[in-house]
């Protein structure tokens, strides 16, 4: 992962844009690296994402009523 700070308020300079876009350039032709803790997901453990944020707290506790209990992780 690549951390590129920027302090606002200044304009760069014709040779730290050309850095700043030489490390962009670089960065993104780096492969991806996932953290074993948070592996790729696959579809159909995408497809299981709920959102947890609702309207109203009726809605909330309709969801909470219905869910399903989570398929135990091994």
């Amino acid at each position: 992962m690549a951390i590129v700070r920027y302090t606002g308020g200044r304009e760069l300079t014709p040779e730290e844009h050309a850095e700043r876009k030489a490390r962009i350039e670089e960065t993104a032709k780096r492969p991806y690296v996932y953290d074993p803790d948070c592996p790729l997901l696959t579809e159909k453990q995408l497809a299981e994402f709920r959102p947890v944020n609702f309207d109203t707290m009726e809605e909330r506790a309709a969801y909470m009523q219905n869910r399903k209990a989570p398929a135990s992780v091994n």
